[in-house]
């Protein structure tokens, strides 16, 4: 680096350095240092401008869980620091590697309530793992470094705060005296293996259960083929956090789909009759979920050890990479020969999945969101990548798309977000270009920023090598999710005050852009609309136009929430006869099996 280089020279080159490509981020005068640094050093990493800040921590955050490298996401001060914070917060519950780069006023400002500062090591604090203001020039080496460094090694967010005046500061390298850092650039992570003694507790365990159940998060990513052959010794069940939807195929053996509030029967049903556990990777939440206390042995595996025995009393705790421990517990363990568990399950599987047919391919009015999924589940391709926003998208992508090896996709998992699935779907896309890429979007969540991602879809997708792009969004003009929760959770009628939305041409708006909008409100469309937008020369947004009244129903029902569902009725819900009509069609679906 030249000796006229700046701090934000520094900083560009060093996130080079560590094999950063590219970062997202939005600029401001707060931050004006270190674009000018990426204008000078476009030949190495490439600025992507979304439309806000949050995006721009949503696609980081993307960036992340597509790639398995950092993201980084370069913001503004004061008000664009305070923007990127729930993408920051969405990239730290699921355990994603982001660096944020943010601006700060100058150092003789601070203190003294000047326009746009804001104390941002103490908003950030929660949020990172590892939070530090650059304050001499000779700081920044150490500090950028510390900062890639933990966020790989720890899987977590940092940030990385730059006063305006040092941004625009000559470089200096730490001196030779007392109290300098000399750091370094690299990490490679390790593979953490568990004490013999405690790995032949756990195969112990598992060998001596006759219903062993496997519960998997995100972590067993790097780990799935030694996640089923353990699987098949044990004859075991395999169910999966939402995280894990893509990682693990529904057409493997054994593989009972998802868990919980977004989960099958078949993952239910294993829970509730399982006399032993292995959780493998995850810090799934709903603990009601899971076996009750006492009903099974359990042994838990995970890199991170504040995860450990957090959700169910283990017997045996298994500190280490998933991978290593699961080979190392192969080896102990003995192939089970009675299958009658295995072989139960399996049953059980291919009775949900027909289930699953005959709801999607229930009438509603006018379409059912359930088939669309169930359709687009037969033509996804082989190589494809997805992102589910939160809300009724998240219930079908995880119970109706039946996942093949090869696809890949996430949803905002640990903070259940509204709005990640346009920037998630935006982050694939700029990572692997060649590949099709499909979001799965509610209404809401399109016109809180999803609309506004579309407007970085116009900009940049003439760059892919494959333009398909697909968006589709599930418009019942409800904010779906949260109004059946009232209804059951609450006892209370549809509040349409708080839940309806306005309607929006998603279709027409996405022409506007330049790119293919296609409405879609009938079921004899629904192939050939996924056809032509899986072989489209340009992004497509579908304005699917679909039934709200399709109920996303719980794997069993609490008589609490009977009760509550039974008391919005009474209570005058504006939607009661037909919501009561879909119920009724989507239960009776299970026995009414093509």
């Amino acid at each position: 680096m030249s000796s006229t280089a700046t701090v934000s020279d520094f900083i560009v080159d060093r996130l080079h350095q560590w094999g950063v490509e590219r970062v997202y981020g939005y600029s401001g005068d707060g931050i004006n240092g270190v674009m000018s640094a990426l204008r000078r050093a476009e030949d190495k990493i490439t600025l992507v401008q979304p439309r806000h800040e949050e995006l721009a921590a949503f696609m980081a955050c993307g960036h992340a869980k597509y790639t398995d490298r950092p993201g980084v996401v370069v913001t503004t001060s004061g008000p664009g620091a305070i923007h990127a914070l729930n993408g920051l917060y969405d990239a730290a519950k699921d355990h994603m590697p982001v660096v944020a780069v943010i601006g700060q006023q100058a150092r003789l400002s601070l203190g003294s309530d000047f326009q746009q500062e804001v104390d941002l090591e103490s908003v950030f604090q929660d949020v990172g793992a590892y939070v530090q203001t650059v304050m001499a020039p000779a700081q920044a080496r150490h500090v950028v470094d510390r900062a890639l460094r933990i966020a790989e090694a720890e899987r977590t967010v940092t940030c990385v705060i730059v006063p305006n005046d040092i941004q625009d500061a000559p470089m200096a390298e730490p001196p030779a005296s007392h109290g300098a850092t000399w750091s370094g650039v690299g990490y490679r992570p390790s593979r953490r293996l568990p004490a013999d003694t405690d790995l032949g507790q756990a195969a112990e365990i598992l060998n001596a259960g006759e219903k062993v159940a496997i519960l998997a998060g995100a972590g067993v990513k790097d780990a799935v083929p030694q996640l089923l052959d353990l699987a098949e010794a044990l004859g075991a069940g395999i169910a999966k956090a939402v995280l894990a939807k893509t990682m693990i195929p529904d057409d493997a053996p054994g593989v009972t789909g998802t868990i919980g509030l977004l989960g099958t029967e078949p993952s239910d049903r294993m829970m509730r009759h399982c006399d032993t556990l292995l959780m493998v990777g995850t810090s799934f939440p709903y603990a009601e979920f899971l076996p009750e206390s006492g009903q099974a042995r359990a042994v838990q595996i995970d890199i991170d050890a504040a995860n450990l025995g957090l959700r169910y009393p283990t017997e045996v705790n298994l500190h280490g990479d998933a991978r290593a421990t699961l080979e190392a517990l192969r080896q102990r363990v003995e192939p089970k020969t009675d299958r009658a568990w295995r072989d139960d399950l399996q049953e059980q599987i291919e009775d949900w999945w027909d289930t699953v047919a005959a709801r999607a391919n229930t009438e509603a009015d006018p379409l059912n969101p359930q088939k669309i999924f169930w359709e687009l589940s037969a033509r996804l391709p082989d190589n494809a990548l997805l992102a589910a926003d939160v809300g009724t998208a998240t219930d079908w992508y995880a119970r109706f798309l039946k996942i093949r090896g090869g696809v890949q996709g996430s949803t905002s998992g640990g903070l259940a977000s509204m709005g990640n699935g346009v920037p998630y779907a935006l982050a694939a896309k700029f990572a692997h270009p060649d590949r099709p890429v499909i979001a799965m979007v509610g209404d809401g969540a399109m016109q809180m920023i999803g609309n506004n991602g579309l407007i970085t879809v116009a900009k940049y997708w003439r760059d892919w090598s494959d333009p398909r792009l697909i968006v589709l969004v599930l418009n019942n003009r409800d904010l779906n999710q949260v109004t059946w929760e009232q209804r059951v959770m609450e006892g209370d009628p549809k509040f349409e005050s708080s839940q309806a939305l306005p309607d929006f041409d998603y279709d027409r708006y996405a022409e506007m852009l330049g790119l293919t909008g296609v409405r879609l409100d009938h079921p004899d469309r629904v192939e050939a609309v996924l056809d032509d937008a899986l072989a489209a020369d340009r992004p497509v947004v579908i304005n699917a136009v679909v039934d709200a009244n399709v109920p996303p129903l719980p794997t069993h029902l609490e008589m609490s929430q009977v009760k509550g569902y039974m008391q919005s009725i009474l209570k005058g819900d504006p939607e009661a006869g037909a919501e009561i009509r879909q119920s009724l069609k989507a239960m009776a679906a299970k026995y009414l099996k093509r």
